[in-house]
C-alpha cells in the first residue's frame, strides 16, 4: 500500500512557531463538513489555507445528522427545485468520490392510508426526483403493491398499508467523510488544527486581517493573519458575526434533531425506512451493522450549544412513531442502547415551524469582509465550499487561481474504484481478520470506516497486546488515528473515528482504560490530563444511555 501522509497533532508545537508567521490566504472557521469542505476546494486551487476547529473535527453538527447522502424528498413536495437537483446531483458525485463511505442504500417509502404521500404523487415524486437527480437503470424508482412491500418488510402494519415506493439514496458516517475531506485538504497543503478557538478578529482599515486564537489543547493563544476569513462555524456563526458586530439582518434559527439506536435484532428492517409519523411528519428506519437507528425529531433549540441531549420526551416521541408504524415492535426504553442529539443551523423564518424552515445554505458578507455561511445539508457539502471558494477568488483581481475540480478528488489516498470494488475487498478482507480473531462484521466494519487504510491498521494490530482480538484492534486503530487522523482525545477516537459511541458501544468499556494509557503515551498526557479524558469519554457515554428531563442550559 502507498505511504500515507501523516495528519497528527504530535508536531503541534512546531505548527504555533510556524502559524503567527505564516500570511494565509484563507483562514477556515469551524471543522465540520463545510469547513472542511472549503479548506480542500481552496487549498487545491492553490490558495494558503488554514483551518481552525474549537472542538474536534465533526463535533458539531457533522457527526449528529441521520448519516444520509440524500436528495431530500420532502424538500421536493416544498417545491424546493433547485436544492433538490443539486443535492441529488451531488449524491453520485460523493459516492464516486469515496465509495467504501458512501454506501447505495434502498429506501423503502411506505404508503398508508391517510398518510403524506399518496400514490399518484409518489409515482410522480420519486420520477421527478429521479430525473433532478440523474438517477440511471435498476436505481431508478419502482412503486410496490401491497403484497411486494410486505415481502420486501414484513414488519410493516398490513392494516394500513397500500403499497410503496421503492428507491435508491446513500448511506454514510457524516464524521468520516468529514475527518476524510481534512485529511485530503492536508495532502493539497492545507493546515488544520483542532482545538484551536477563535476568540477575536483584527482589522486594518476597517477590513478583517487576523484571529486571535486560543489553543484549547496547549493553553497558549496567538495571532493568525490572512486576506480572507470565512467563517463555516454551523451553530456558532451568529457568535461569531457578534465579535464581528456584524449580526444584522438573518440569523440562525436552530433546531435539535435526536437519534436512538437499538439492537438490529430488536428492530430487524431488511431496508432503509421512510415512514409516517402520526403528527405528519416523516421519520427514518435505518439498518447499520449491529444495530438499526430511528431518527429525527425537529424542535426549537435554545440551549447549551456545547453539550446537546437527548430527553425522554424525545426517546418517547421517537418509539410511539416506531411501535405506530412496525405495531409488532413495541420498543421501550430498555431497549435504547445509545443515542446522539444534533443541531441544524437553518435560516430563520418568520412564522415557520422547524421542520417548514429551508435546507438551502445562506452567505453572509459583513462590513468588515467577513463571509459567513449557514444553513445547507451534508450531501451538498461541496457545492457550498465551491460557492465559497468562488468568491474569495473573484476578490482576488490580480492572481489567477485553477477553477473547482474537487468532484474529480478521491477523498482517500489509496482509493477502490467503485462499489463493486467495495463488496469484493470487503470478502477478500474477510480471510485476513479471521486469522486475527475477527470476525465478517469486522471486514465490513474496517472497510466501511477506513477503505483500504484498514490494511495499515491490519498490520498494526499483528504488533499489538491485548487479551482479545478487539482490544488489539483497537489499540490498531487508535495509532492510526493518532499519526494519520489527528485523534487528541478519547472522545475524538471512540465517538468520530470509529462511531462507536453510536454503533457499538459495548466495546468502549473493556478497552477504554488501555486505549486511555496508549493515548497518554502517543501525547505525553500527564496524569491530571488523562483524568480528565476519561471523565469527557464518561459524561459522553453517560449522555448517549440516558434521557434527560428538560434541555441543559
Amino acid at each position: 500500500m502507498k505511504e500515507l501522509t501523516p495528519f497528527s497533532a504530535i508536531p503541534r508545537k512546531e505548527l504555533h512557531t510556524q502559524l503567527p508567521q505564516t500570511n494565509f490566504d484563507l483562514i477556515v472557521i469551524g471543522g465540520g463538513v463545510t469547513g472542511c469542505g472549503i479548506a480542500l476546494d481552496a487549498a487545491s486551487r492553490g490558495l494558503k489555507t488554514l483551518l481552525l476547529e474549537k472542538g474536534d473535527f465533526a463535533s458539531g453538527t457533522s457527526s449528529k445528522s441521520t448519516k444520509l447522502i440524500h436528495g431530500g424528498l420532502r424538500y421536493l413536495k416544498q417545491l424546493e427545485i433547485g436544492l433538490v437537483r443539486e443535492t441529488g446531483t451531488e449524491r453520485a458525485i460523493v459516492h464516486r468520490l469515496a465509495p467504501h463511505l458512501v454506501l447505495p442504500e434502498k429506501m423503502l417509502l411506505p404508503l398508508i392510508e391517510n398518510g403524506t404521500y399518496g400514490r399518484t404523487a409518489t409515482s410522480f415524486g420519486l420520477k421527478v426526483y429521479d430525473i433532478l437527480a440523474g438517477v440511471k437503470g435498476k436505481d431508478k424508482r419502482r412503486m410496490l403493491s401491497k403484497k411486494e412491500a410486505l415481502e420486501k418488510e414484513p414488519l410493516l402494519d398490513e392494516k394500513v398499508l397500500k403499497g410503496a415506493g421503492y428507491y435508491a439514496e446513500y448511506r454514510t458516517d457524516d464524521a468520516r467523510l468529514t475527518i476524510e475531506l481534512i485529511k485530503t485538504a492536508a495532502r493539497y497543503g492545507a493546515l488544520a488544527l483542532n482545538y484551536c478557538k477563535v476568540i477575536d478578529f483584527l482589522y486594518e482599515e476597517g477590513e478583517v486581517s487576523a484571529v486571535v486564537c486560543e489553543d484549547q489543547a496547549m493553553g497558549n493563544t496567538f495571532e493568525v493573519h490572512a486576506k480572507h476569513i470565512v467563517s463555516a462555524g454551523g451553530p456558532w456563526v451568529d457568535q461569531l458575526r457578534k465579535v464581528d458586530n456584524s449580526l444584522k439582518g438573518k440569523s440562525l434559527h436552530l433546531t435539535k434533531g435526536v437519534h436512538i439506536v437499538v439492537p438490529h435484532e430488536k428492530l430487524p428492517v431488511n431496508y432503509s425506512v421512510y415512514f409516517d409519523v402520526p403528527d405528519g411528519r416523516m421519520m427514518f428506519a435505518i439498518p447499520r451493522g449491529k444495530v438499526t437507528y430511528i431518527g429525527t425529531t425537529d424542535t426549537t433549540y435554545k440551549g447549551d450549544l456545547n453539550r446537546v441531549v437527548a430527553t425522554a420526551e424525545d426517546a418517547q416521541y421517537i418509539m410511539e412513531s416506531v411501535n405506530n408504524a412496525f405495531p409488532s415492535i413495541q420498543l421501550q426504553m430498555k431497549d435504547l442502547i445509545s443515542n446522539w442529539a444534533g443541531l441544524r443551523p437553518l435560516i430563520h423564518e418568520d412564522g415557520k415551524s422547524p421542520s417548514e424552515l429551508s435546507r438551502k445554505d445562506e452567505i453572509f458578507i459583513s462590513d468588515t469582509g467577513l463571509i459567513s455561511i449557514a444553513g445547507g445539508k451534508l450531501t451538498g457539502y461541496r457545492k457550498m465550499a465551491q460557492r465559497i471558494v468562488d468568491l474569495v477568488v473573484e476578490q482576488e483581481e490580480s492572481r489567477s487561481f485553477k477553477d473547482c475540480f474537487t468532484k474529480e478528488i478521491s477523498l482517500t489516498p489509496v482509493p477502490l474504484p467503485n462499489y463493486a470494488a467495495v463488496k469484493i475487498y470487503i470478502e477478500n478482507l474477510k480471510e485476513r481478520v479471521h486469522a486475527l480473531g475477527l470476525s465478517d462484521y469486522h471486514a465490513w466494519y474496517l472497510t466501511t470506516t477506513y477503505g483500504k487504510q484498514s490494511e495499515l491498521i491490519l498490520d498494526k494490530m499483528q504488533d499489538m497486546e491485548g487479551a482479545s482480538a478487539g482490544t488489539r484492534l483497537l489499540r490498531a486503530e487508535l495509532w492510526f488515528g493518532v499519526h494519520y487522523e489527528m485523534v487528541q482525545s478519547l472522545t475524538d477516537f471512540f465517538v468520530r473515528r470509529t462511531g462507536r459511541l453510536y454503533f457499538d458501544i459495548l466495546s468502549i468499556e473493556p478497552a477504554k482504560d488501555i486505549i486511555a494509557e496508549d493515548l497518554q503515551d502517543y501525547l505525553n498526557l500527564n496524569d491530571a490530563q488523562l483524568i480528565e479524558e476519561k471523565e469527557q469519554l464518561q459524561t459522553l457515554l453517560y449522555d448517549a444511555t440516558h434521557y434527560y428531563e428538560e434541555e441543559l442550559v
